[in-house]
């Protein structure tokens, strides 16, 4: 497993340092804060990025990003004693500021499927030094998951195509692809992603919509809302010439439940499973 999730330790980051308890901490991902929430250190977050939104006290939270762009006046304006972070999360300017100022920096990769959601909580533990508490969370969430994914499969039911849109606005929507978070939930929740053709996301065209022909077109609730609601989508070039389209088969959900692959992750498979099979 040590090939699908890794930590990256800054190099000032020390095996000593990551065995003591973090006092003030920083998470940089929805994912990293409901992580260490769920390990007891919630109290200790004292800031957090835009996208982390659960436990709802953490809407609360003070943001150190911006349209997701982080600065380093930002960061250490809470005079942390741990930043967790994605990959990719922090640029290679910030992590050297970082690094001069002795803040310790921990980027933590992440692999979407069940396997790789025990193994983050593993690794989230193990950089807040309380191991032991990783090993028992992810036992836990292990077990649940394997509920989720037997009550899925006894179900039955004929395999969906869904389609999942993201939109900010009609002028930025893209759909995904392959070897996304969103294509993993989707497979785990028993249904079959529309999009095989490429990777990742791509813009939104009508031609990939009709070729695609989903049953049901999946969306965040806050990409729904910022297109008007589902009857705004049904008006979208090439919706009604699908069977999702036909049948005004659209359903929304809450994104950071869908995409955190994390704790949460076995509410999220049943809470989609549940809306494809309607």
């Amino acid at each position: 497993m040590k090939h699908l999730l890794f930590i990256t330790w800054l190099i000032w980051a020390n095996i000593s340092y990551c065995q003591s308890r973090p006092k003030r901490i920083i998470t940089l991902s929805g994912a990293l804060t409901e992580t260490v929430d769920a390990l007891g250190f919630g109290p200790n977050i004292v800031a957090t990025d835009v996208t982390s939104t659960y436990p709802a006290y953490v809407k609360q939270l003070p943001k150190v990003s911006r349209n997701r762009s982080i600065s380093i006046e930002g960061l250490l304006s809470f005079t942390p004693d741990l930043i967790l972070a994605p990959t990719g999360h922090v640029a290679k300017e910030i992590q050297h500021q970082l690094k001069a100022a002795g803040i310790p920096l921990i980027i933590l990769n992440q692999h979407y499927s069940s396997q790789g959601a025990t193994e983050f909580i593993k690794a989230v533990a193990n950089a807040l030094g309380v191991p032991d508490k990783g090993t028992i969370l992810a036992k836990k969430t292990e077990e649940r998951l394997q509920q989720a994914i037997a009550q899925v499969k006894a179900s039955k039911q004929v395999k969906k195509k869904v389609l999942f849109i993201y939109a900010r606005g009609t002028g930025a929507m893209s759909v995904a692809g392959k070897a996304s978070s969103i294509d993993a939930i989707i497979k785990l929740a028993g249904a079959e992603n529309a999009i095989q053709e490429f990777a990742d996301f791509k813009p939104y065209t009508t031609e990939a919509m009709v070729k695609a022909n989903p049953d049901v077109i999946l969306m965040f609730d806050f990409g729904l809302s910022s297109l008007g609601g589902k009857a705004s989508v049904l008006k979208l070039p090439g919706i009604k010439l699908t069977k999702a389209g036909k049948n005004e088969r659209i359903v929304d959900m809450d994104g950071q439940l869908l995409t955190n692959f994390s704790v949460r992750l076995p509410e999220a498979i049943l809470a989609l499973h549940k809306e494809l099979i309607k």
